[in-house]
């Protein structure tokens, strides 16, 4: 199964964002072979029913048999200084309590992560050649419990979550609050503003549309759980052909380039006011 080859690495300088059109296709066919890991291949043998609730009723590990890969999943950019303070109460206005949104594909249900059940998937995902070309999170389980762990026992501005599609975990998630975020020096975010951060985790299902239409249900899930949510942010890596092209396929609009810390990036919207338009 071939993804798009992630490219040179670099850390741009950062700059004030021009506007810039739409990504290019690459004239070329840029791809790269992926081959599961050995532990990935044990995690996609288990053949685990996750559940509805996000638990499973056996021994509490989170299995996985089914995986998509319409895009590469990618690390979020960190823009410069501590972010600014988070005001008291539920800052995402309880994603744990979101319900389930019919998608073309199946079900999809967010759920929270839980490090005891999730952190050995996700930690495999992350390992993923095209994944940690973009995350940067690959190498041992206590990298990825790290990265969890700080949103976990943070303030609630970012929430990690499980995509879970017709009771399997097939995705990973962040909502987090773009306004309260230091990507918000960046792309001039709004009070409420939320930003999206995903990785699909395999590649069975590659280029059948499932990352957009997930991109799609989250966002209008965003918009739905959230009213006083204007727009729904994301800012994939310019080079990251295929995840701006399935932002733009799932309703988002590039706003701009911005540079950020270790990536230029698309900065993609999803306007309120657009969604039923695009």
């Amino acid at each position: 199964m071939n993804l798009p080859d992630p490219g040179a690495s670099g850390r741009p300088d950062t700059s004030t964002p021009s506007a810039a059109g739409p990504a290019r296709e690459p004239a070329g066919d840029d791809t790269i072979d992926l081959r599961l890991t050995g532990e990935l291949a044990d995690l996609l043998a288990e053949h685990e029913q996750f559940g509805r609730d996000g638990r499973d009723a056996s021994d509490g590990r989170v299995g996985h048999t089914r995986a998509a890969a319409d895009l590469p999943g990618e690390r979020p950019g960190d823009g410069h200084g501590p972010p600014p303070p988070a005001p008291e109460g539920d800052l995402l206005d309880s994603v744990g309590d979101w319900p389930a949104s019919a998608t073309p594909v199946g079900t999809l249900r967010l759920v929270p992560v839980r490090m005891d059940r999730d952190l050995r998937l996700i930690a495999a995902w992350m390992n993923d050649p095209a994944v940690a070309a973009f995350w940067e999170l690959a190498g041992p389980r206590e990298v990825t419990a790290a990265h969890l762990r700080a949103q976990l026992e943070g303030d609630g501005r970012s929430v990690p979550c499980l995509g879970v599609l017709d009771g399997v975990p097939m995705s990973y998630w962040e909502i987090y609050r773009a306004d309260l975020d230091p990507i918000a020096r960046h792309c001039r975010a709004r009070p409420h503003d939320t930003g999206l951060h995903v990785l699909i985790g395999g590649v069975p299902d590659r280029g059948r549309g499932i990352g957009t239409a997930l991109l799609r249900a989250v966002a209008d899930l965003v918009l739905d759980q959230r009213p006083r949510c204007g727009r729904v942010l994301a800012e994939p890596a310019v080079r990251n052909v295929a995840s701006v092209a399935a932002f733009l396929s799932a309703g988002f609009r590039l706003s701009a380039e911005v540079d950020l810390p270790g990536k230029r990036a698309a900065l993609m919207v999803r306007d309120r006011a657009l969604r039923d338009v695009l």
